[in-house]
């Protein structure tokens, strides 16, 4: 009889984990995982990424988590290899196949053809929202309808794509030419889809084999974890992977606030004071150094957002403290 395993005894955890997910694993599962490793109380992904991408999925913490939908409106960039002359049901290399060339009849685009549909698809354009996503219709994700053998109408959405590079990439085991994909996004962009109109627009059609998110909102996977390198640290050390709450603001205007006004603050009050107008600001105490929460300023008043409350400051700096290797 196998003996009862062990129970998980979770802990307040508060941070940014950017997890580099490998292919075949979904975002949910993967998250579970790393809130397993950490022995976390709570945690939330910051929008998901497909079983058949890799790379940067930032994963959020205790207080991380009242910041995460700052990363679904993110710019993001990411990496892809598109096959030219096969076209599948979903887009991508787990899709059925419904049309596929012979690869002796496809031809890889010359320098002067890839720079035109570069252009083509850079900056602003319209994009149909593939059957194979998450994006609801009527209450039930498209995905489900395209389970079923089912095609709904879709409307077009506007999207920006900032930057694109397309080059010529090695052949796919196929033998069909490949192109390798380059973009940086804005919110709303399905780079399968991108693929696919890309491979259109060059007359062969394709589908992507790889797919790779290299940075979400600043947060890049150079700085990232895989799943498998996370379980193999002593307990000890994975806690030191954990970028602070703040990583998730870099692009906010910072202000601190001294003791008196920092406490004012946390109980939502409006401060006072000489600052410029902003939309987005992370507010930080003083004494000690430590996020308070999120803000905006107007009219010289500083109004709160999301608040950060005393016991998670408490807990943040308590960890902080504990994770501080003293040199001799």
């Amino acid at each position: 009889m196998n003996a009862p395993r062990a129970r998980v005894v979770r802990r307040p955890v508060h941070g940014v984990l950017v997890l580099d997910k490998s292919r075949g694993i979904s975002s949910n599962n993967a998250l579970q995982k790393a809130k397993w490793l950490l022995r976390a109380e709570k945690a939330g992904h910051t929008g998901t990424l497909d079983p058949l991408a890799t790379g940067a999925l930032p994963l959020c913490f205790g207080a991380a988590t009242k910041f995460s939908g700052l990363q679904l409106e993110a710019d993001k960039t990411y990496e892809a290899v598109a096959v030219l002359g096969v076209r599948t049901a979903s887009g991508d290399a787990e899709g059925d196949v419904i049309e596929s060339l012979d690869p002796r009849a496809v031809s890889l685009p010359t320098p002067a053809e890839l720079a035109v549909v570069q252009a083509q698809f850079t900056g602003p354009i319209r994009q149909m929202p593939p059957m194979h996503s998450a994006l609801k219709k009527n209450g039930k994700p498209l995905y489900e309808y395209a389970r079923a053998g089912e095609e709904v109408e879709r409307e077009p959405r506007e999207v920006t794509i900032h930057a694109l590079t397309i080059t010529p990439h090695a052949p796919a085991a196929t033998g069909h030419p490949t192109l390798h994909i380059r973009a940086t996004v804005s919110k709303g962009t399905y780079i399968r889809t991108l693929g696919e109109d890309i491979g259109a627009a060059l007359g062969w059609g394709a589908h992507l084999s790889a797919l790779r998110r290299t940075d979400t909102g600043g947060l890049s996977v150079q700085d990232s974890i895989t799943l498998e390198a996370l379980e193999a640290l002593p307990e000890g050390e994975r806690l030191a992977q954990l970028l602070p709450p703040e990583a998730l603001l870099a692009g906010h205007t910072r202000v601190t606030l001294g003791t008196d006004d920092a406490g004012r603050f946390l109980s939502g009050l409006r401060r006072r004071g000489a600052w410029p107008d902003a939309s987005a600001v992370a507010v930080f105490g003083d004494a000690p150094p430590a996020l308070l929460g999120t803000a905006h300023v107007k009219a010289s008043e500083l109004i709160p957002g999301r608040l950060l409350s005393p016991i998670e400051i408490q807990q943040i700096l308590e960890s902080r403290a504990s994770q501080e290797v003293t040199i001799p």
